[in-house]
């Protein structure tokens, strides 16, 4: 059975998100970005089998799909659609990453274009 990665325990951005995650407030307007973009990756991470490392590695792919998604001017990053397509993109660099891809910059702009494909 594949040993699964215990996300808390990595340090960095990772270890931010989980506090976030535990209810912790910031001191950011509602809406600013502060910690948005990586608390939608997060939980579907816990069930992974992937090293914590590399948990840190797509936390960055994510948090540059989400800032590509936002910088376009889409509506996905609308308060009235952020939180699924936050999903989707999510979702899209966990499906790479298990088909193999490991580059992060690929991640990202693959996550951000599928986004960008699939539910205009």
């Amino acid at each position: 059975m594949p040993r699964r990665a215990h996300i808390f325990s990595t340090a960095g951005s990772t270890a931010a998100i989980a506090g976030a995650l535990s209810n912790e407030t910031n001191d950011c307007a509602p809406g600013c970005g502060a910690g948005n973009a990586s608390m939608s990756i997060v939980p579907l991470l816990a069930q992974s089998a992937f090293d914590p490392e590399f948990i840190e590695t797509l936390v960055s792919a994510y948090e540059d799909a989400w800032r590509k998604v936002e910088q376009s001017g889409s509506a996905f990053a609308s308060p009235r659609y952020r939180r699924a397509a936050q999903e989707i993109v999510a979702k899209r660099i966990i499906e790479m990453a298990q088909r193999g891809e490991r580059e992060p910059t690929q991640l990202a702009e693959d996550a951000a274009s599928y986004l960008a494909r699939s539910y205009a």
